[in-house]
């Protein structure tokens, strides 16, 4: 089952259950896919992929938690509390990112084929590892991982 058809029975389950913070959180994802289709599609009636609806849900959870920031910064605590719940739905739509074994093991192997030698190559590595795993990395976390591998 794709994301849509994931989101579509969610925002039945919600709907049915009263979940209404739960609710608007699936409607604003549905709202923006829908954007995102129309925007992509001009006339010829694609809709994005899979992997551009899991860059749109990061780039909803990245807004999220730089609310949480600003919310913090404020005393805002129930604000927190409340776009921590939002961040939660969002990432049960992602797909799963790798476990730190196996995100090691796909760093070593991505810095010896393309012959990484030092901190200069941390972008190109980063960039072959975006081609390679689509959708299933932690970019802060293999960046990390790569400058101590090239350090």
């Amino acid at each position: 089952m794709n994301v849509r058809e994931q989101l579509h029975t969610a925002v039945k389950t919600a709907g049915t259950d009263e979940d209404r913070r739960r609710l608007c959180t699936l409607r604003l994802m549905q709202t923006a896919i829908r954007d995102r289709d129309q925007a992509h599609c001009v006339g010829n009636g694609e809709k994005i992929s899979q992997s551009e609806i899991a860059a749109l849900l990061t780039k909803m959870i990245k807004q999220r938690e730089e609310q949480i920031a600003a919310d913090r910064k404020s005393g805002d605590l129930e604000a927190v509390r409340q776009t921590k719940a939002e961040i939660d739905t969002i990432r049960e739509f992602m797909p799963p990112l790798m476990d730190e074994p196996t995100l090691r093991s796909a760093c070593a192997q991505v810095v010896n084929d393309i012959g990484a030698a030092g901190l200069r190559d941390v972008g190109r590595t980063i960039t072959a590892l975006k081609k390679r795993y689509p959708d299933q990395l932690d970019i802060g976390r293999a960046s990390n991982l790569v400058k101590g591998m090239l350090r």
